[in-house]
């Protein structure tokens, strides 16, 4: 049981590992997506409400772990990135399947958790640690396409507005919490210490403009797909 909850930094992004989990969970996503998608709707549900509080409890389970190791710093391990946040959140959708849920959790997730499974900041391995980050990253965009090809549901173009402005305010929301209190959520006092995409558009405040500038066409980006499938449709 200790190896699970001691350090262990033997991960290397960019490498043979890397690849490795990211074909491991996207078998996994293909699998568990194509098995259930001809189950009754009893199924459906019951499986999607247990991937979306799994990935939520790990994320709690993850922060109580933090104050019983005694290293829980309040800067830095409160649920408040964007991918923990979405995490915490993300049975809202799987219980109510709402549809202004999913087109605001879909851009968000995609465009901010698939960076985080390219570009990686965590180098712990085959821990608790390792486990949470790739189970709730990699586990939050099997979920949208849960919802997406289990759940039938479709962005639409204004929900990149809608996504978009979400964003807007979760970012000021943070800006007031990190100006309080000194931590970096969302990273909008400065970037990750990791290599991120983040270090492509200059440091602080610039990256945080260019991101703003960029983020839309990002965004239609993700729509094209299902926008093509649309029209062929």
């Amino acid at each position: 049981m200790n190896f699970l909850l001691e350090e262990n930094n033997n991960f290397t992004p960019f490498t043979m590992q890397h690849l490795l989990v990211l074909l491991v969970f996207t078998f996994f996503g293909t699998f568990l997506i194509l098995w259930v998608k001809n189950k009754e709707e009893k199924i459906q549900n019951t499986i999607g409400n247990f991937l979306a509080f799994s990935i939520c409890l790990t994320v709690v389970f993850g922060t109580i772990l933090k104050f019983y190791k005694g290293n829980f710093d309040y800067q830095k391990d409160l649920p408040l990135h964007l991918c923990s946040f979405m995490a915490i959140i993300i049975p809202i959708l799987s219980v109510t399947k709402k549809f202004l849920y999913y087109e605001i959790f879909l851009f968000l997730i995609l465009a901010g958790t698939m960076q985080s499974l390219i570009t990686p900041d965590e180098t712990n391995f085959l821990n608790f640690q390792f486990f949470r980050y790739w189970f709730v990253h990699a586990g939050l965009v099997i979920f949208m396409m849960y919802a997406t090809f289990v759940y039938k549901m479709r962005p639409t173009l204004k929900s990149v507005g809608k996504s978009f402005l979400a964003m807007q305010v979760y970012m000021l929301l943070m800006f007031v919490l990190n100006y309080f209190i000194g931590s970096n959520y969302f990273y909008t006092n400065r970037k990750p210490d990791a290599a991120t995409l983040l270090d492509l558009f200059g440091d602080w405040p610039k990256y945080v403009f260019v991101v703003e500038l960029i983020v839309i066409p990002y965004f239609l980006l993700i729509y094209l797909p299902f926008y093509l499938t649309r029209k062929k449709a």
